[in-house]
């Protein structure tokens, strides 16, 4: 048989694989989705995932008259939640809520990943950022920032608490630590749940907690405010100075929050994904909520959520290096 005519014939079988693939793509997209979909949360109820989680989950269930189960699985800073839906079938079904601690930081801090932050998932879009904010009880005796630092560097060793090693909270005070030379030990927790009761009840000396959760705390004189980590102030707490602003400039430690597939996910069913969830973090009302919160509604494509998670990952790797943190 003449090489040109079995190379046609290799050409052929390609192209309808090709084509059958697509295909079959397709008719899952138009599908989905024909059973329950399970969004997992990766830390306790009550923080920036899970309001995230559960306002994604109520929304697609009244679109698509399925139902959709938000479903609760803290631990390993995110990391036992994760890889749930890592090894999950590639279907589109099953969904996680990540965090710039599960997708950007924990692949530096761990010593060993149950999964791989990029492979083993499908990207589909950004939901929200939010600054974190350094809170502390408010009977102790530093009102701003700079005579937190004095007190730290005359008192010693401090602890801050965080909702569990890798995440954005921890980093934040690995990130305050290096920047300025306080003696800090990381207490991880298993979410804010347990480490709020412990800074509330003095036995903790600060957290760098996501707006959220500490907001209403600090409204209500539980906690008081000493800044925000990110570069420009919030909009929900303006009068609240940035860290960056109060005496260490350059500090910067945004959190973020996605929804992120099984990786293989076909791409007509993580694009179907992505056009219901842009909806929902664009309709008015879910902006405003988010915004009342401190959260910052972002709705992104999800090569752009790509684009956005490989930079992250090379941002907190350095962090991560230069801090000399581990998960504990």
């Amino acid at each position: 048989m003449p090489l040109c005519f079995k190379l046609t014939k290799v050409l052929f079988a390609v192209a309808a694989l090709v084509g059958a693939t697509a295909a079959h793509a397709q008719n899952a997209a138009a599908n989905f989705p024909n059973k329950p979909i399970r969004i997992i949360v990766t830390f306790t109820p009550g923080g920036a995932p899970d309001i995230l989680g559960r306002i994604i989950a109520d929304r697609l269930a009244t679109t698509w008259g399925q139902s959709v189960l938000v479903e609760n699985k803290p631990g390993a800073g995110g990391n036992i939640g994760s890889d749930m839906v890592a090894k999950a079938a590639p279907d589109g079904h099953t969904l996680v809520v990540g965090t710039v601690g599960t997708h950007s930081i924990n692949g530096a801090l761990y010593d060993k990943m149950p999964f791989d932050m990029v492979k083993d998932f499908a990207p589909v879009s950004l939901l929200a950022t939010t600054p974190n904010m350094l809170v502390v009880n408010p009977a102790l005796p530093a009102k701003n920032l700079q005579e937190f630092i004095a007190l730290g560097k005359k008192e010693g060793k401090m602890t801050f608490a965080s909702s569990g090693s890798g995440t954005s909270i921890h980093v934040s005070g690995e990130l305050f630590k290096t920047m300025t030379g306080i003696d800090m030990t990381h207490i991880p927790y298993k979410g804010r749940a347990t480490a709020i009761p412990d800074l509330l009840g003095g036995r903790v000396t600060m957290m760098f907690d996501n707006m959220p959760s500490s907001l209403p705390l600090v409204r209500e004189g539980k906690l008081r405010a000493l800044g925000v980590t990110s570069a420009k102030r919030s909009a929900a707490a303006p009068d609240i100075p940035t860290i960056a602003e109060s005496g260490l400039p350059g500090f910067d430690a945004t959190s973020w929050f996605a929804i992120f597939a099984t990786g293989g996910t076909p791409r007509p069913v993580v694009d179907k994904l992505n056009a219901e969830i842009v909806k929902i973090i664009k309709a008015p009302d879910v902006s405003k909520r988010l915004a009342d919160l401190g959260l910052d509604p972002v709705a992104s494509t999800p090569d752009e959520l790509a684009a956005f998670q490989r930079a992250e990952i090379q941002k907190w790797t350095k962090v991560v290096k230069d801090s000399g943190a581990k998960a504990e």
